[in-house]
């Protein structure tokens, strides 16, 4: 209930603070909450968005009004509780508000020049040798092994790099005899590579070689080599990387990077006179005024974590916790949980000796039914050792099939645990209906705070005004 009634919220939120205009002809006011105006814009981006495609409840223009004054309401409820001003919120907000927009501050030049930046220095990491396609074999042999495996290895080595200069396929022999598998499914090839991406031995002999040459027998770390040069060449020209590059950036959060060196930059060139909370907040400002998708978008955010404050506040978790509460309510409404079979309040249990059966229903008699399970895992299963195995709840019909036999005189098989051949049961058969609400709690907690809400609802309606401009709703999504 909580966290579909936060969804609900969020979705319905649209009151951030902006520079609202006068009412013009293009964008008139559409209602007045608490003295606020809100414009025909602001309700169309909440009401589409909220009745878009797949969204099953939709909602008319005329129904959906109640609820946008609703949650304008509560926002101005929260704004006069002060939620607005407390740390864990401001933290909140400007995280999400920062997301958003720091972004926006990176153009479409500054991605350019970044990727020309990271190609450019790549072309000089690289350096005049270019990269280098090869393909090798290799006949592993552990630095820690005895040199009589590493002479083992070279007499194998020796026998394959002969049998090449006599003619034999290169690709071949590295499928069949190379233990580099990832290279050996590849007839041996490695991808292209460049200065200090290999083992220092094999590029030294790999860089000296020109495509079609064969290296000698080489000898690294991992053991020994016959290297074959496939391909030599420089890096293509910048176009055909530019795709590729801006991707990388993507992948790597570059375009943040550099939004936050621009804010860095433009906090350096005020000299002090700006923090970066309200550099954020300008920049924000500026961009809604030409982004309306933008401004209802943060705004959204922030009237979403002002309405979940303050609805856990005074629906959500009030109600949750307010155990007199919820017992009066049940009391007031227990024919609204009346069952239509029976139910058994109690546990299903396993033991491994007979002797704990009796001990069990000793242990919860006495307590109330929420203290049954701490009592039994500290009685019988504190220790590393499993003495019994228990179910509790309250079961229906074909909830547990041990139940269902011994307590509602079904037949039906019951198969018994592994290691716990005794089965037993405790508890009562609720007839009529649950006890109290603690049986029903969460259908109780979740109409006790729908009677919550609509009480608060009620008592904001008589707290503030508001008013519909009927006339210039009869044009939301119907206009030029």
């Amino acid at each position: 209930m909580k966290k579909t009634a936060t969804a609900v919220m969020l979705m319905l939120a649209a009151s951030y603070t902006v520079e609202l205009q006068a009412q013009t002809t293009n964008d008139p006011v559409i209602m007045t909450v608490n003295g606020s105006p809100v414009l025909r814009s602001e309700f169309e981006y909440s009401y589409n968005k909220n009745n878009s495609e797949g969204v099953i409840d939709k909602k008319t223009v005329e129904e959906y009004v109640d609820l946008f004054i609703n949650y304008k309401l509560k926002v101005a409820a929260a704004i006069d509780a002060h939620y607005d001003t407390l740390t864990s919120y401001k933290k909140e907000f400007a995280q999400y508000r920062d997301q958003q927009v720091m972004p926006m501050l990176v153009t479409d030049e500054d991605m350019e020049a970044e990727a020309h930046k990271i190609y450019d220095e790549t072309v000089e990491r690289i350096g005049p040798d270019g990269l280098i396609k090869t393909a090798h074999i290799l006949l592993r042999a552990d630095q820690q092994a005895p040199q009589s495996e590493w002479d083992a290895a070279k007499v194998r080595i020796d026998s394959i790099y002969t049998a090449l200069k006599n003619g034999a396929d290169f690709a071949d022999l590295a499928t069949r005899l190379s233990q580099d598998p990832g290279s050996a499914r590849q007839g041996g090839e490695l991808p292209f590579v460049q200065h200090g991406q290999l083992v220092k031995e094999y590029e030294d002999a790999a860089f000296a070689l020109q495509p079609g040459e064969m290296s000698g027998v080489v000898k690294s770390a991992y053991g020994y080599h016959i290297i074959l040069m496939k391909e030599r060449k420089m890096l293509e020209p910048f176009e055909e990387h530019h795709d590729a590059i801006l991707r990388f950036m993507e992948q790597r959060n570059i375009r943040d990077q550099i939004a936050q060196q621009k804010v860095d930059k433009m906090l350096a060139e005020s000299n002090g006179q700006m923090t970066q909370e309200q550099l954020m907040e300008q920049k924000t400002n500026e961009l809604s005024k030409n982004d309306m998708e933008l401004r209802y978008l943060i705004q959204e955010y922030h009237d979403g974590l002002l309405l979940y404050e303050i609805s856990n506040n005074l629906v959500w978790d009030k109600a949750a916790k307010d155990e007199a509460g919820l017992a009066a309510y049940f009391k007031s409404h227990k024919n609204n949980y009346a069952w239509d079979e029976p139910r058994f309040k109690g546990i299903a249990y396993h033991v491994k000796e007979k002797g704990d059966v009796k001990a069990v229903k000793n242990c919860v008699k006495k307590l109330p039914f929420d203290h049954w399970a701490e009592a039994l895992r500290s009685t019988f299963n504190a220790d590393s050792v499993i003495r019994i195995r228990v179910e509790k709840g309250i079961f229906k019909l074909g909830d547990n099939a041990y139940i269902d036999k011994v307590v509602f005189k079904k037949d039906t098989t019951v198969t018994s645990l592994k290691d716990y051949p005794i089965d037993a049961h405790f508890g009562k058969v609720l007839k009529k209906g649950p006890e109290d609400y603690t049986d029903v709690r969460g259908l109780v907690v979740a109409d006790y705070q729908e009677q919550l809400e609509k009480e608060w609802v009620a008592d904001l309606r008589r707290r503030y005004s508001f008013q519909v401009n009927e006339q210039v709703l009869k044009t939301v999504n119907n206009h030029e």
